[in-house]
């Protein structure tokens, strides 16, 4: 019987043995696992560390460690992996050891090679589904807090002051604010900072979906409700229960939409797409927006009654024009961060280079700095990075600063000709050293005549 090729997962391989270890992987690589190889357990520690591994298999007898004591370090490392023992006379003390440290299994060298595959295969889909649940209380513990949010600015503090205070409620928040200020990342800060903070946290970004597919995605839909809905479909809503939602861009909800979301705020609970039934929920809802909800409400694009209900509790977020003084701390942030990516020794940046960044026009906010300085760390040869690695736009806007500033000393010296000529057009063209008619086209320009 032919078996199932597998391309989910990647075994590491150890053992002292070359030809050995050539042949297992061998047989592992035909099954469809990437396999790496290591000869000593220094070696292979080092790939556990470097790589993406779900099982090892491990000789007990290694030049450098004991392989049952090594399934300890592997342990340590990377708790989700699963390690299989090998070993050329086995003993029931090694095999009851290597169980207590956490092996997977325990065989002996020379049995039959294909009993390496189910085993491996068994390995594989334990250490996958212990690699999800790793991730996830990973994800829980390494939550978003207040604290995690850069910024010392008058604006930023106010704006985190508040929203400390609305965390523990059930309240209804609504943040506004302009793109790229930040609003998602205050939205997990106050869902991390509840009661509900043992629970999910669920973003979506209501303008990335269609109508009609925003609506199967917040509240599922029942099999058969519409063309190829072939089994039940639990909604973000269903996801988020006990935890919190978030509507992020909630502005470009459609009405029919935004009536549904309006019973779910009264009642906690929603019809699915095709059924009859209403669904209950226990939800905290979060919601954000760039637009003037009020204004968008009174043309008639936004239920007044809904934002009513989602802004019981408003949070405004302040442009990164307004927190000048945060703008060099984002800088050197991003600069450790993307620096540290593209693996370059970047110390500083060049008071010029500050200079612009502090004069430039944020319309993308955080968002917008971000990308500025990820492009400026792959573009850098040096420690010290300067105004040439940043956009053209950045340039360009200098460029029309200087041409400005060449007007105002333009206009100010005609200005001290004409004084000096009492006023008489003839000789202060004589003297500027340009056409009586030239000197009239600038007069009617710097609105001098």
């Amino acid at each position: 019987m032919e078996t199932k090729k597998t391309t989910f997962a990647n075994v590491l391989v150890i053992d002292d043995e070359q030809k050995l270890a050539a042949l297992i992987s061998r047989i592992l690589e035909l099954e469809g696992y990437q396999v790496f190889k290591a000869f000593t357990a220094k070696e292979g520690l080092k790939i556990l560390v470097l790589e993406e591994i779900h099982v090892v298999i491990s000789d007990v007898k290694l030049p450098d460690i004991n392989g049952v004591e090594l399934v300890k370090s592997i342990k340590e490392k990377k708790p989700y992996v699963e390690v299989i023992n090998l070993t050329a006379y086995g003993t029931i003390a090694d095999g009851v050891k290597a169980i207590q440290n956490g092996s997977f299994d325990y065989i002996t060298k020379g049995d039959d090679n294909d009993k390496i595959i189910p085993l491996v295969f068994k390995a594989a889909e334990k250490a996958l589904f212990q690699l999800r649940r790793f991730n996830m209380e990973k994800r829980l513990h390494n939550t978003r807090d207040f604290k995690d949010i850069l910024g010392k600015s008058k604006a930023i503090s106010a704006a985190i002051d508040t929203a400390k205070k609305v965390s523990p409620t059930d309240t209804t928040v609504l943040l506004l604010g302009e793109t790229g200020t930040g609003k998602e990342v205050f939205a997990e800060a106050i869902h991390y900072n509840s009661n509900r903070r043992a629970h999910a946290f669920v973003a979506v970004n209501c303008s990335s979906f269609a109508p009609e597919l925003l609506e199967s995605e917040l509240f599922g839909y029942k099999a058969g409700a519409f063309t190829g809905a072939q089994k039940d479909k639990k909604g973000l809503f269903e996801e988020a229960h006990n935890g919190t939602i978030f509507l992020d861009e909630i502005g470009e909800m459609g009405l029919q939409l935004q009536a549904k979301l309006l019973r779910v705020l009264e009642s906690r609970t929603f019809i699915k797409i095709g059924d009859t039934q209403t669904t209950k929920v226990n939800i905290r809802i979060l919601a954000a927006t760039n637009r003037d909800l009020q204004k968008e409400a009174d043309e008639g694009n936004f239920r007044l009654d809904l934002y009513y209900r989602l802004s019981v509790f408003t949070i405004l977020l302040p442009s990164l024009n307004e927190r000048g003084s945060d703008i060099e701390l984002f800088a050197r942030y991003f600069l450790e961060e993307f620096s540290a990516k593209v693996g370059k020794r970047i110390d500083r940046m060049s008071e010029g280079f500050l200079l612009a960044l502090k004069q430039h026009k944020w319309k993308g906010n955080v968002r917008e700095l971000k990308n500025v300085i990820e492009r400026v760390a792959i573009l850098a040869d040096d420690a010290v990075i300067d105004t040439d690695l940043l956009p053209v736009e950045f340039r360009m806007a200098n460029f029309e600063k200087e041409a400005l500033d060449l007007e105002s000393t333009e206009k100010q010296h005609i200005l001290k000709v004409l004084n000096h000529a009492h006023g008489n057009k003839t000789e202060a063209a004589r003297l500027l050293n340009i056409g009586l008619t030239t000197l009239y086209r600038k007069l009617d320009h710097y609105k001098l005549s």
